[in-house]
């Protein structure tokens, strides 16, 4: 593992988690453009009946409200989730999970499915570059 310094002063390479590879294969400037990833604001998060893991989102990404599914029900409190600024790709085409349209993908790291947030006061709709 390639690091010149662990993060938040971690001091063992033991403690860091197992990360994996960067592949090789890379998109072009061109396509990297082609993405529409954007602020939201989370308005509802709520469960999905029958499904362990999926909540069903409302999102305010400025210019319209998105229903988005997300991977996040046993991860996160969803009902603290409300008023959350993150990140969504909102040019996604609609998927049907569990007989719900999801029209857009959160953006999370990891297993724990740690939200992609803003740091500063980027409103809704705000586009990521």
């Amino acid at each position: 593992m390639i690091r010149d310094k662990l993060p938040f002063g971690e001091d063992s390479e033991a403690d860091a988690p197992e990360l994996e590879p960067i592949g090789d294969e890379r998109i072009s400037f061109d396509e990297f453009q082609d993405l529409d990833v954007r602020v939201g604001e989370i308005e509802v998060a709520e469960p999905i009946e029958g499904a362990d893991d999926l909540a069903r989102l409302e999102v305010d990404i400025g210019v319209e409200r998105r229903q988005i599914v997300a991977g996040i029900k046993g991860l996160h409190d969803l009902d603290s989730l409300p008023g959350t600024r993150v990140v969504i790709l909102a040019n996604l085409e609609p998927a049907e999970l569990f007989g719900v349209e999801s029209n857009g993908m959160l953006l999370a790291a990891g297993e724990d499915a740690d939200l992609l947030t803003t740091l500063g006061d980027s409103v809704p709709g705000t586009k990521v570059r």
